[in-house]
């Protein structure tokens, strides 16, 4: 069997997800753009169980699939979804003297998000999450 497409394209599609959330987010770059994505799918991370989380990522493309589930720490404990506020300053959290992450950037990663994944699927999986989940995906 060949590679799939998905593997053989897996560079280009992980660029072309960081240049359009880099764009909807109005950053400078996609190295901000990488650690802003990273910290929003961490603090996701937080509020579901192991097996949401795998049925989350398997509905990403490859690489952003691989950078949901780096770094991951499984003895973390899980948090409930909590407000924005909150929620905005976990990501803010992330490597924090190089963070660069928009007010909005939950919002404008879900925004860029969609554009890059199959969406029904996306919803699919969404609603079998814990309350909180879709509405943290809204764009």
């Amino acid at each position: 069997m060949p590679v799939p497409a998905e593997y053989q394209r897996a560079s280009d599609d992980f660029y072309q997800y960081l240049v359009d959330a880099r764009d909807t987010a109005d950053l400078w770059s996609t190295h901000v753009t990488y650690t802003m994505t990273q910290g929003v799918f961490q603090a996701f991370r937080r509020r579901i169980s192991f097996e949401d989380a795998i049925a989350f990522a398997n509905i990403l493309p490859v690489g952003l699939r691989a950078l949901f589930v780096a770094d991951w720490d499984p003895q973390e404990p899980q948090k409930s979804f909590a407000d924005r506020e909150e929620m905005m300053r976990e990501v803010k959290s992330l490597r924090e003297e190089h963070n660069f992450s928009t007010e909005t950037a939950i919002r404008d990663v879900a925004t860029a998000l969609r554009r890059h994944v199959d969406e029904k699927a996306f919803d699919q999986v969404l609603a079998k999450l814990p309350a909180g989940a879709t509405d943290f995906w809204q764009g």
